[in-house]
């Protein structure tokens, strides 16, 4: 709540500046930009601090902007980043990023950019723990799931680490993205509710917080080890384009705007795509070709996983506003033909996945079967493929009714 109402405060703020004529209603994401830093600034030097009065306040601020410039910023923000202790205070959506546990540096002086190579550059990307933590389950699978398809033995420590750091940075580099992608979908489902109101104008000024180029960073370490291949840059693009996707379709169930159906499967398939990346890394950090084969069939293996958590995850996702297969098959077909409508998807990609499965080396086959049988068991999942049978939650009609029924019954 207190993020909700920090949000609040912002609105209501950028309302009454261009109610007073000191912005305009903005029309760019510049605009956007721009009159949020405006409105941030506003509600900091309301703030009481000691015994400043606000005629005090505004002298001290003609008096030393004038020293404060462009460069004088940028470096105090290398400085402070480096010695680990900046903290990127509240922005409009109260969401409060610590630079020790999420921190994401992605973007620079781009007249440092050689020194910072050249330098330890490897400390100005910083991953938190808490992310390293939560992004581990899926790098256990990964390692479990995957390494067998590189001749690795996973029961053998000398194959786990000396690949693990380079994979488990990436994930938890990736997976701080994704939990910020998710929190804004949360903040504007809560907002909407809170606010009494349906604002496509908040949701923008909202969205606009997820970082442009989130990856330039991330991939500019790849280069500098000597990793980076143009299908590495496509995938983690193709990560942009599912986070970008993902707002786009929960927004559309919000404001009951039309889904299409190019949309919902474009976002199944890329949702893997930190899976893939992991894998290409893998062969580089190998030294080995892709196999074209092995990355189809667990291309196709991913899709029937995704499906199967959202599957399993679909009460969660409805809550939480996440993108779901299912929530957008029944916005999309109804009720009642949303469950028909998706089984016909599933089959589908069953066919090719048992096709494909026969081309693979025998051991290996067997191997990845026997892996899937134990993830299976080890989830819980009634529906995890491909053993075990599939089975369709009772599907949630009114998404707004069950959001606010939870939070009654709490």
């Amino acid at each position: 709540m207190e993020e909700l109402r920090k949000l609040e405060q912002v609105q209501r703020t950028l309302q009454y500046m261009e109610s007073r004529g000191i912005i305009t209603s903005s029309t760019t994401m510049s605009d956007l930009h721009s009159n949020r830093f405006l409105a941030n600034f506003v509600l900091f030097l309301i703030q009481p601090c000691g015994e400043l009065d606000m005629e005090k306040k505004c002298s001290l601020i003609s008096e030393h902007i004038p020293k404060i410039s462009a460069t004088f910023l940028g470096e105090e923000f290398l400085w402070l980043s480096q010695e680990g202790v900046m903290k990127l205070e509240t922005n409009s959506t109260g969401y409060q990023q610590n630079f020790v546990e999420t921190t994401l540096q992605l973007s620079y002086d781009k007249k440092k950019d050689f020194c910072l190579l050249q330098s330890d550059y490897a400390n100005m990307l910083m991953v938190g723990l808490d992310s390293m933590q939560h992004a581990n389950s899926t790098l256990e699978d990964f390692c479990r799931s995957y390494f067998m398809f590189h001749g690795l033995d996973v029961s053998r420590p000398q194959s786990i680490f000396k690949y693990i750091p380079v994979l488990s940075f990436t994930e938890s580099f990736i997976y701080q993205l994704d939990k910020m992608n998710e929190k804004l979908l949360q903040i504007q489902t809560s907002t909407d509710a809170v606010l009494g109101g349906k604002s496509k104008e908040t949701t923008k000024q909202l969205f606009a917080e997820f970082p442009n180029d989130p990856f330039r960073s991330l991939l500019d370490l790849f280069k500098f080890k000597g990793l980076l291949t143009e299908r590495i840059k496509e995938e983690l693009k193709q990560g942009e384009e599912y986070w970008a996707l993902e707002r786009k379709l929960c927004c559309a169930l919000t404001y009951k705007e039309e889904i299409h159906i190019e949309d919902v499967m474009k976002a199944i398939h890329l949702k893997s795509f930190d899976y893939r990346v992991l894998n290409l890394l893998l062969y580089q950090l190998r030294d080995e070709k892709v196999d074209e084969l092995h990355m189809e069939f667990l291309s196709v293996s991913e899709f029937l996983v995704e499906v199967a958590d959202d599957l399993f995850d679909y009460e969660d996702d409805v809550l939480e506003n996440n993108f779901n297969i299912l929530r957008m098959f029944v916005k999309m077909h109804g009720a009642s033909t949303a469950p028909i409508v998706l089984a016909k998807y599933i089959s589908e990609a069953e066919e090719k996945y048992d096709s494909l499965l026969k081309l693979l080396d025998p051991q290996l086959s067997l191997s990845y079967q026997g892996r899937c049988e134990e993830a299976t068991m080890e989830g819980g999942k009634a529906s995890g493929h491909p053993l075990g049978t599939w089975i369709i939650p009772n599907v949630i009609v009114d998404e707004e009714l069950y959001r606010l029924k939870l939070s009654n019954d709490d």
